[in-house]
């Protein structure tokens, strides 16, 4: 890719070359952009595809001056003529709605007015397309599609800005004059509307918002006071009209709006969402029709459905009731409106120099020029959560790595990039500098808002959700918060600041958040600036409106932290920050749905145990304190000491402990004969026997602990971790603790056994779960059986060799295990079948082969150790019927044995 000012100078040179072209050459270049005007005239698609393209060859100055200069005034005049009338001159025909001049921004009455003429244009193609009468409107003129007004008027502006050097004096009157449209705020009136009005005026909304924004695009860099104003103002009319537009698609389903973006395949845009849920309605409503037809009777798929998506509660009857919450959640169809962000006009990077805007002075102006009133217009909350929102989409689309980005699999390829076809015409490091010179007016934002939950909170005592809470500004505030935080934070995770050549655009934005701090000089090295911006963003942590915001924050202090080399000191400082979040009260969602997802929830929790100094007793503690609170709390209560964690949530804090759980334990090296005359500091993990023996005792403690969990949240997700991690802990205790035991047995004989027997007990209630996972007949669940049981007699097997190598295999008793549920009650249908096979097979050899649960029992052993090797038996599971034998004679201490 091509630096910023290399491409300049590029396009300078080949501007001063076209600069020389004759008269008889620029003569030729009007001459064929009129025959490709014409030829795509019958096709307002392809004539918005000529207006957009042409638009780009000015913006990028690819086009002669004097050429330019030729088809300038063309284009005003035709612009003119196709889209604009008099104002005062209603438009007459037999249109399904009332005509009216709306959205005007002048407050007096002038004769010579103007405004767009965008609702007779669309009823006369419509019409036009379905073979009806000819309007008055249409005799006597071209029939010009609506589609193109957008397009248009952005080869109209860039033209006119080429011409007069960026000054649009001469067409500034239609940013505030009035659109030809119907009332559109529906009213009750919306249900008795037939499907064709309904959709004629999401396509009326549709094509109002896209002049809308390219009135924005053309108007944002407007300097005086009164043009700001009124930019202002169509903002704010652009996040009206898209609030009245969800009201029209919510019950407009199947519908498919006009194009915005003409450089794509018209099938690579389609609405993804109202297929999807229109495929959903009809999927629900045959399942309903097969449960009346069969009666109690539910798929396979459905169940499985079911308890993927169900929380984890304790009693049946409580997880029956979740699943008929859940089943009515998906009756709810959401249109969300960024589903339909290829059907916009793309705004330009320079738009969100609107950000820098706070109180504007608009002056009102009487018929004579003179100051009638003023009005102070400020950049709103909902119009703030509209640029926000399209500058994070922008970033995403261009500095977010494809790999990372979430695209979700109905989407085709083709249409990831749909909607920023502007933006990629420049580097991705002309992005960042443009988006650094925001820097500042974001900060301002963010603090603002900060103080705007401060006040809330303490105006409620403490609580920002109080009654007095304005449910929609609050919202929206929040949402503010969030998308301000993922801007820096994809901002300063750009994996271009790695390149030296970036290193200055990071410098300065360091700069700005530090002196937000303390003003301090301007060669302060990059670790100070790092630190200092560390402690500006943490400060917000205190205003954090919800639990999204605060996984951001969170994310953003880490983005920071990764690129200081003293990144470990502050590590305890995120795990701090972390379970703050997570012991934190957050503001509840809809009476259905927690306001914390569980994805999110997952994230946060592993921060928190990847960061702690440590991760075992943090285990310990939400375990062995805040699970307890939850189980003795009532159905809907939260634990205490973690309010995040409820029985809704129970799972995820499950799945993460057990999976960074086993993660720690696999970190442990095995223990070996030479750890006892050594130590190495150097390392985190413990090095000497003791010290492992130690850390395997907690390890231990936690797992059994977790493991006995599932003896009260016994759902089909709990019951599938336990399975997973269950057989990687013991398959890391095998590979990572038993060589430790092997070294440790006679100076430790007393820890070794207790930690053997507290794992026992562990491996009997895993053993218990697979009988459960197997009377269930859950497919789901008993494919992890085989490998757990095999897990677990290689572990019978390996505590034997261990007691052999110190010479105490009298201390090794083999029994039968009887197969138990949860609760610890024998299974009686298996009961007589092994009864059968005790009074039939006596010797241990016809045991193994019948591969029956085992049962290790550790007497108290001789004081005496020899050197020597033993046979090791290795179980065969996989062979019911042929049972097979493996014998190894293994050296496992070819050195003497340590005192």
């Amino acid at each position: 890719m091509k630096p910023a000012a290399t491409s300049r100078t590029e396009s300078c040179s080949l501007t001063q070359e076209r600069a020389n072209l004759s008269n008889e050459q620029c003569t030729q270049v009007t001459s064929l952009l009129q025959l490709v005007h014409s030829c795509s005239e019958q096709s307002p698609q392809a004539s918005a595809l000529y207006y957009d393209e042409f638009a780009n060859l000015i913006q990028q100055e690819k086009l002669d001056p004097k050429a330019l200069e030729r088809v300038g005034h063309t284009i005003c005049i035709d612009f003119q003529d196709a889209f604009v009338v008099d104002s005062c001159v209603v438009p007459e025909g037999d249109f399904p709605f009332p005509v009216k001049a709306l959205y005007g921004l002048e407050e007096h009455n002038t004769q010579d007015g103007i405004a767009i003429n965008l609702l007779p244009l669309l009823f006369s193609q419509d019409f036009a397309k379905d073979g009806g009468p000819v309007t008055p409107q249409e005799s006597g003129q071209k029939l010009v599609s609506p589609l193109c007004l957008a397009p248009y008027f952005r080869l109209l502006r860039l033209c006119v800005e080429r011409q007069h050097n960026g000054n649009l004096e001469e067409i500034d009157g239609l940013l505030d004059c009035p659109i030809f449209l119907t009332d559109l705020e529906p009213g009750e009136k919306l249900e008795s509307m037939s499907a064709k009005e309904r959709a004629f005026m999401c396509s009326l909304l549709f094509l109002t918002l896209n002049w809308f924004r390219e009135i924005v695009n053309a108007f944002c860099q407007e300097t005086s006071p009164e043009m700001k104003g009124k930019v202002l103002t169509r903002l704010k009319h652009i996040v009206e009209l898209q609030i009245i537009l969800e009201k029209y698609l919510a019950v407009t389903p199947d519908y498919i709006p006009p194009l915005g973006n003409f450089d794509v395949e018209t099938l690579d845009i389609t609405p993804h969402t109202v297929t999807a849920i229109s495929a959903k309605i009809r999927k629900k409503g045959k399942i309903e029709r097969k449960q009346k037809a069969d009666g109690s009777k539910t798929s396979s798929s459905d169940t499985i459905s079911e308890e993927k998506n169900s929380e984890c509660d304790p009693t049946p009857s409580h997880r029956g009731q979740l699943n008929k919450e859940f089943t009515g959640k998906e009756e709810k169809t959401s249109l969300l409106l960024h589903n339909y962000h290829a059907f916009f006009r793309e705004l330009d990077i320079e738009v969100f120099s609107i950000l820098h805007c706070g109180l504007v002075t608009k002056f009102i102006l009487d018929t004579e020029m003179h100051t009638e009133a003023t009005e102070v217009v400020q950049l709103g909350p909902p119009e703030l959560l509209f640029l926000l929102e399209d500058l994070s989409q922008k970033l995403e689309s261009m500095l977010t790595p494809p790999i990372a980005r979430r695209v979700p699999f109905f989407k085709n390829k083709g249409s990831r990039n749909i909607g920023f076809s502007h933006l990629q015409q420049r580097s991705a490091q002309e992005i960042v500098h443009c988006v650094f010179q925001l820097v500042t007016p974001m900060c301002n934002h963010l603090e603002n808002i900060h103080n705007y939950f401060q006040c809330l909170a303490a105006e409620n005592h403490g609580v920002v959700d109080g009654p007095g809470m304005k449910v929609q500004e609050y919202h929206i505030m929040s949402s503010c918060y969030q998308r301000l935080l993922q801007i820096f934070h994809g901002l300063f995770a750009w994996s271009g600041f790695s390149q030296p050549e970036n290193q200055n655009l990071l410098y300065s934005a360091l700069h700005v958040l530090s002196s937000r701090l303390k003003q301090g000089e301007h060669s302060q090295p990059l670790e100070e600036l790092l630190s200092q911006s560390f402690h500006y963003l943490q400060n917000f942590h205190q205003s954090i409106p919800s639990f999204q915001c605060a996984l951001y924050l969170i994310r953003l202090l880490m983005v920071i932290l990764e690129k200081s080399t003293a990144s470990t000191q502050n590590k305890e400082k995120i795990a701090s920050l972390a379970r703050q979040f997570l012991c934190r009260v957050w503001p509840s969602g809809d009476k259905e749905k927690s306001s914390i997802s569980n994805d999110q929830l997952h994230a946060l929790l592993c921060i928190y145990l990847e960061h702690t100094d440590s991760i075992l007793k943090a285990i310990e503690e939400i375990a062995g304190v805040g699970v307890p609170e939850l189980i003795n709390s009532p159905k809907d209560v939260s634990s205490s000491t973690f309010p995040t964690l409820t029985r809704h949530t129970f799972v995820v804090f499950f799945r993460v402990m057990m999976a960074e759980l086993e993660k720690t334990v696999k970190k442990i090296e095995p223990g070996t004969a030479a750890d006892s005359q050594q130590r190495c500091p150097y390392i985190w993990l413990p090095q000497i026997h003791e010290e492992k023996l130690l850390y395997w005792n907690m390890a231990v403690r936690d797992f059994s602990i977790l493991i006995n969990l599932i003896k009260v949240f016994d759902s089909h997700p709990v019951l599938h971790v336990c399975l997973k991690y269950g057989r990687l802990f013991v398959e890391a205790f095998l590979k990572q603790c038993m060589p430790l035991l092997d070294f440790s047995f006679r100076k430790h004989r007393e820890d070794v056994l207790s930690l053997l027997e507290t794992f026992q007990l562990d491996t009997r209630l895993l053993h218990h779960l697979c009988g459960h996972s197997k009377i269930h007949q859950d497919t789901r669940l008993t494919q992890h059986v085989p490998l757990l049981k095999k897990t677990l007699e290689l572990l019978v097997c390996r505590v034997k060799a261990m007691l052999t190598l110190n010479n105490c295999r009298e201390a090794f008793w083999l029994g039968n295990l009887k197969n138990r549920d949860l609760q610890g009650e024998e299974i009686k249908s298996q009961n007589s079948q092994e009864s059968t096979a005790d009074e039939s097979e006596d010797d241990m050899s016809s045991q193994a082969s019948k591969s029956k649960a085992t049962e290790v029992s550790l007497q108290k052993a001789p004081e005496s150790g020899t050197d020597g090797c033993i046979l090791l038996i290795v179980l065969s599971w996989w062979s019911r019927t042929l049972p097979t034998y493996v014998y190894c004679q293994v050296l496992l201490c070819p050195f003497p044995f340590p005192p």
